[in-house]
């Protein structure tokens, strides 16, 4: 599968609280929380998306009160990002 280009309309990203030079990691940021809560991407997978390092993902986990569900096909996911991340 390729990249997608997801189009936020102007006026959507005018009326978000954000300062503008941030919207678009803050986005990716929430699509990834998202994702991850509904169990849709993996914590390592999560954290790629978001643009983060993991210890920098567990951190907004906990900042957020986000509870980490994990299971083992989660962990041969995150040892193989972690081990591509060195």
């Amino acid at each position: 599968m390729s990249d997608i280009t997801i189009t936020i309309p102007r006026e959507i990203v005018s009326a978000l609280r954000l300062p503008p030079d941030g919207v678009e990691s803050a986005l990716h940021q929430e699509l990834a929380l998202a994702l991850y809560m509904r169990g849709i991407l993996s914590s390592g997978k999560a954290a790629s998306l978001a643009g983060l390092k993991r210890w920098q993902w567990e951190e907004l986990l906990g900042v957020r009160k986000i509870p980490r569900h994990y299971t083992e096909e989660d962990l041969h996911v995150d040892i193989a990002y972690g081990s591509s991340d060195e």
